[in-house]
């Protein structure tokens, strides 16, 4: 799976800088049945196992790791996939685990917040600096903006 994934990442980046603004419809197609191929192989190795005859237990049987990665590549696959649809959407989702880490490192130390307007304020802070350095500013020069009364203020992009 990795490897197809990293064709079509090819295919579309190559799509891209020729000017194409979408793949072939055939490719598109092509690209989908081979994913889910790739998906049934999976199942057909990774078979639910037999759970030797003890007391019932509540709930759903435990999966393994490899049936459960399968499953969400069945469910989500429009997700997944989403980068080789439109091309605006990025192959990975670097730039939002980055924008998720300094909450995440924030909780684990400290645990929580003390008031809902701290909690908010922190937000607003880090969606700002964030939104500023996607749009090629330091977070030092968009704050300094901030406080001097000219803040940055993205422009809705209409392309």
């Amino acid at each position: 799976m990795i490897d197809h994934l990293l064709v079509i990442k090819a295919t579309v980046d190559t799509a891209r800088s020729a000017g194409l603004t979408a793949l072939p419809t055939a490719d598109l197609d092509g690209f989908l049945i081979l994913y889910l191929q790739i998906v049934d192989i999976g199942y057909a190795q990774n078979p639910i196992t037999e759970v030797p005859p003890e007391p019932k237990r509540r709930g759903r049987r435990k999966q393994s790791k490899a049936r459960n990665l399968l499953d969400r590549f069945r469910d989500h696959s429009k997700s997944i996939l989403a980068f080789m649809y439109d091309f605006d959407v990025p192959f990975d989702n670097n730039l939002s685990e980055r924008d998720l880490r300094m909450e995440k490192l924030r909780q684990k130390i400290s645990g929580t917040f003390r008031s809902l307007g701290a909690l908010v304020g922190f937000c607003r802070i880090r969606s700002y600096i964030s939104t500023a350095r996607k749009n090629g500013l330091t977070a030092l020069d968009s704050l300094r903006r901030l406080y001097q009364g000219d803040p940055f203020l993205p422009t809705a992009n209409n392309e």
